[in-house]
């Protein structure tokens, strides 16, 4: 059994309060290659509603392909600075096999009879496949995020900064990678690496609402 390594309270608010979205990294830095393979998987091991994963995240390494999705990256230096940059992207079709695709990977990983599952086959094509074309890509758009949120704690958690982008033309994006070629479009990025020495914003205070403003209990 996995068992949990928990940070304790105080580890977790000084991770958090030291994690911003780096706007300069130091070129010369890379990630080592074992927390690097820990991230990417703090990807793969991100929740999604019904368990659907609908998306996939490319890692772009190649430099000439960097160089050129900078430019349509309101030339932000963090395309080409950081040590990695993952592209989230969306599963443009997604209907009846994949529904099936999951079926399956819960009956080999978990060893159950596929007919225990009829249940929880009806909920899933009752909650995907009568959505219109525009509401599940909203869905799946809203799954992504969440995969955002545990890629950039994950990346605090091992001492690794990163930036969430979204300021990003996703059609040239998806031109310049071949995504729908792929079956899949292009949503956000993010970057992840170490903040350079002259960051200016690495000290500067988080701005934050404080909690009696943003935290209620019912």
């Amino acid at each position: 059994m996995i068992k949990s390594s928990a940070l304790s309270p105080e580890e977790l608010r000084n991770t958090l309060h030291w994690r911003y979205a780096v706007k300069k990294f130091d070129p010369t830095r890379k990630i080592p290659d074992p927390v690097w393979k820990a991230l990417e998987e703090s990807l793969v091991l991100s929740p999604s509603s019904l368990g659907l994963q609908p998306w996939k995240f490319f890692v772009v390494d190649a430099p000439a392909l960097r160089a050129k999705l900078k430019p349509v990256s309101w030339n932000q230096s963090q395309i080409t600075d950081a040590a990695r940059l993952v592209v989230f992207a969306a599963k443009l079709e997604v209907g009846p096999a994949e529904i099936e695709r999951l079926l399956n990977r819960i009956v080999e990983l978990r060893k159950i009879p596929l007919e225990s599952l009829a249940g929880y086959k009806a909920m899933m094509q009752g909650a995907v496949l009568k959505r219109s074309p525009e509401s599940l890509q909203n869905w799946i758009a809203r799954q992504a995020y969440i995969a955002l949120g545990v890629f950039l704690t994950s990346a605090a958690a091992l001492g690794v900064d990163a930036c969430p982008m979204e300021g990003l033309d996703t059609a040239q994006y998806d031109h310049i990678l071949g995504l729908p070629a792929k079956g899949y479009t292009a949503l956000f990025a993010a970057t992840a690496g170490y903040r350079a020495a002259d960051d200016a914003y690495a000290e500067l205070p988080k701005v934050r609402y404080d909690s009696s403003e943003v935290l209620a209990h019912l």
